[in-house]
């Protein structure tokens, strides 16, 4: 008999309350009363039936617009462009944003890919480029205009807009746990790098192609859907790469679930979305070598800042004989060797995921599944940028949605958003703000966090009634068309045949 649920028993649609269902919740709720009582909010009153104003999802989407108000305030010191005596750091409000307006020459009109190469894949580049032209058009010949500002400013707007309409996705795709999504609003994270570059982009096209999954099904909607999601994911890899990894999960469980079509659907989908939205450039001979620009700078790019890499690269010179390069340090200086042990190891943690997605005592969730593989590709990579974090929040709150560990890992990324400035500015001025083992430690700590969440995860995988989504839902509310299906009938023979060929436990003996 299958493990997997049959569609219609997921019981009433009635909201979950943090107060009393995670235990970090309730045990700080006692400061306040303890949890929320039944004469407050009745436990079975149905989602959406509340007759107040704030209702759980205005209070969350209020809250996130907030936090991207404060995160504003935050990088308001480097809005104007000065940036002198390295306010940029010592006040922590550095952003790309503003700093590739003028590299990427978007100040003096330049269109990207065919008047500059582009460091970031095309949707990114276009991105910048429908926000910058016109900016510049508007400042050309108004030198009372600072055009960076302007262009910082609309770039918040808008990416801004894509955090609150993530948030909404997470919010559709909870409606039973509409709490969970206060972990996105309210997120330090969220507050510390929002605009630091364009990663928010690729975060709401891939929100959007995760509940475009989730809301297909039997039927031409369902179809629709799914072509849909693959479109929306692919639209996210071509601004930021991460978003195609999603697609690995969905086939996996689509082969356990024996729904295969629909997986190979959303991946051809996708597939053909990036090559259209890449050919524009990658075409003509004038912005083909310019295209190139993003390829090339991430083959060649050395060890970066807090990767797993950088660390061990820091142990071999601090433990290793002084007179001898060690294995790390020879790493650094042999990029390719570097580039092909990076992606075995985060294809061998691919391998390892699939197989714990097909092994598993019941099908793993999509958010789950999508975690994992996100994650394996930061903590193996040879580059991890300060607002690479964004990429697991909003996975983190559909995989694990709990507080504690959310916050203590929460707690490591500030560590290390603040000792990640101390470098910069060291190495701008040239005298270090402190000993560089304070910044690896706070590289540790990050690499640490993400890797405990990694194994709650998994642990909550191969532990179902573990996972506080299974005990609001009786199955996925990702899956989509794979929702209540049973597993394919050679997974269920392959238990059959292995519980037969397991040997019985030897009993213990007992006294009388």
């Amino acid at each position: 008999m299958s493990s997997q649920s049959t569609p219609g028993i997921d019981g009433p649609d009635v909201s979950d309350h943090p107060s009393r269902s995670d235990g970090f919740v309730r045990g700080l709720s006692g400061l306040i009363g303890g949890p929320l009582g039944d004469h407050a909010v009745a436990r079975d009153r149905p989602v959406g039936t509340e007759r107040r104003f704030w209702t759980v999802v205005r209070i969350v989407l209020a809250l996130t617009c907030l936090t991207l108000a404060l995160h504003w305030v935050q990088k308001s010191p480097c809005q104007d462009g000065a940036w002198e005596n390295n306010e940029q750091y010592t006040r922590f409000c550095y952003t790309d944003v503003l700093a590739l307006y003028y590299a990427e020459r978007l100040n003096e009109g330049a269109v990207p890919y065919q008047d500059h190469p582009v460091e970031y894949p095309v949707l990114t580049g276009y991105f910048m480029g429908a926000l910058g032209l016109p900016v510049h058009a508007a400042g050309d010949g108004n030198p009372d205009m600072n055009q960076g500002q302007w262009f910082y400013n609309l770039n918040a707007l808008v990416l801004g807009a894509l955090a609150v309409f993530t948030v909404a996705v997470i919010l559709a795709l909870r409606r039973r746990r509409p709490w969970d999504a206060a972990l996105f609003a309210l997120a330090p994270a969220l507050l510390l790098t929002a605009t630091v570059n364009w990663d928010l982009l690729a975060i709401g096209l891939a929100a959007f192609g995760l509940l475009a999954w989730a809301r297909s099904g039997e039927g031409r909607r369902g179809v629709l859907l799914v072509a849909l999601s693959g479109v929306l994911l692919g639209l996210g890899g071509a601004a930021k790469m991460w978003p195609l990894f999603i697609l690995g999960p969905i086939l996996v469980l689509a082969i356990r679930a024996g729904r295969l079509r629909a997986a190979l659907l959303s991946i051809l989908t996708a597939a053909v979305t990036v090559v259209l939205v890449n050919l524009p450039v990658a075409l003509p001979v004038d912005s083909r070598e310019n295209w190139k620009r993003f390829f090339e700078l991430n083959t060649d790019r050395p060890i970066d800042w807090g990767t797993l890499w950088y660390i061990t690269r820091y142990l071999d010179g601090k433990f290793g004989d002084p007179a001898s390069m060690g294995p790390f340090q020879w790493l650094d200086a042999n990029i390719p060797t570097l580039n092909y042990l990076s992606y075995a190891l985060f294809g061998l943690a691919c391998l390892g995921i699939g197989a714990l997605a097909l092994l598993a005592p019941r099908r793993p969730r999509l958010a789950q599944l999508a975690f994992l593989v996100v994650a394996a590709f930061l903590i193996f990579s040879k580059v991890w940028s300060q607002q690479f974090v964004l990429w697991l929040l909003p996975l983190v709150v559909l995989a694990r949605p709990k507080w504690g560990a959310f916050l203590v890992w929460q707690a490591a990324e500030v560590c290390y958003f603040v000792a990640f400035y101390g470098q910069l500015l060291g190495a701008s001025t040239g005298q270090p703000v402190f000993p560089e083992g304070v910044f690896v430690l706070a590289a540790s700590l990050r690499l640490a966090a993400v890797v405990a969440l990694v194994v709650l995860v998994v642990r909550e995988i191969l532990n179902p009634e573990r996972d506080a989504v299974r005990r609001t839902y009786a199955d996925d509310p990702d899956g989509g068309v794979l929702n209540g299906l049973p597993d394919v009938p050679w997974l269920d023979r392959w238990r059959t045949r292995r519980s037969i060929t397991e040997p019985s436990p030897t009993p213990v003996p007992t006294s009388t």
